[in-house]
């Protein structure tokens, strides 16, 4: 079952009742929405004046809701987590913790590679010429020791929107600060699978920042980046981001990412669901039982159109 994306923009008070998420609209007050909590997947708080209880905070971390708190500019701040994501949680730390080093090298080379090659995929979904990117992946070593990933993000963005002299950045004119906005949904989204899978975010297969605590979530969401910019970019092609700050309508078609269709294994997934397959492949290899990380493509069959 695809798990649901909640966004809250306007005040309410949440709370829970018979297992389910019960939306009330303060004044005047009414039921507006009762919504099952074990189909929610993602829930995004926007507004100061959206109230929860505790009650109802309690069972979104028990059935694994990743929530996020927005700040007064309307970026995903805060995430709420749980503890203890998986049955067997111990014991899979303890595996992911003894990963050896020349594994989480070539882990994170296939990493490289999936995102690379997804890059270039969205390129030609574009209309763009993808041919340097794909040039550049029989360059990807163990570790990618020869930066192959910076290289190809240098000539991915230079071809997408060069001709705007467009420089990625955290802070920055649009497009940056949609694709953050649509980043920090998917991060959050990771993070989630990472910990139902039994996984600790933390500790990361090659980011190891030692102030960020979620280095494997920052990881293994790189290949799933163009997923997010297959919906940011052509909203900025059409002309709708007329400043940095993001409207409505805007969001809700940002948090359609994760529902959009991808393909992984073989088969048509939802992309909150192809997460989950990822993670869990991830922790097969930590295991021992797989060599190679399960990541998504896009979607063939799918109506295309060129922008150009």
């Amino acid at each position: 079952m695809i798990k649901r994306t909640l966004y809250f923009g306007n005040p309410a008070y949440l709370r829970r009742q018979d297992s389910q998420l019960k939306v009330i609209q303060p004044d005047p007050r009414k039921e507006l929405a009762s919504i099952p909590i074990e189909d929610i997947g993602v829930m995004v708080l926007d507004h100061p004046q959206v109230t929860l209880s505790q009650a109802l905070l309690s069972e979104l971390i028990a059935s694994n809701v990743a929530v996020l708190s927005c700040n007064d500019k309307h970026h995903p701040v805060g995430l709420f987590l749980p503890l203890a994501g998986n049955s067997l949680q111990t014991e899979r730390f303890r595996v992911q913790i003894a990963a050896s080093e020349p594994l989480k090298k070539q882990l994170w080379a296939q990493t490289v590679a999936a995102k690379v090659e997804n890059q270039a995929k969205l390129l030609e979904r574009l209309g763009k010429d993808a041919k340097r990117l794909f040039a550049l992946l029989p360059q990807i070593k163990s570790g990618d020791s020869d930066n192959v990933e910076a290289r190809a993000a240098r000539v991915y963005w230079q071809i997408l929107l060069g001709e705007d002299n467009f420089v990625r950045e955290r802070f920055g004119y649009a497009p940056n600060s949609q694709l953050n906005y649509a980043y920090a949904i998917l991060r959050a989204a990771v993070a989630r699978a990472l910990v139902s899978s039994g996984l600790l975010p933390t500790f990361g297969i090659f980011h190891r920042n030692k102030y960020n605590a979620y280095c494997l979530a920052d990881d293994i969401m790189e290949p799933y980046r163009p997923f997010c910019d297959d919906v940011v970019l052509p909203m900025y092609y059409k002309g709708e981001f007329c400043t940095d700050k993001l409207n409505s309508l805007q969001k809700a078609k940002l948090l359609n990412v994760l529902t959009a269709d991808v393909e992984i294994g073989g088969k048509k997934s939802p992309l909150l669901v192809a997460i989950s397959r990822t993670t869990s492949s991830l922790y097969e290899c930590f295991s021992g039982d797989r060599r190679k990380i399960i990541y998504p493509d896009f979607y063939e069959s799918r109506s295309l159109k060129s922008i150009s």
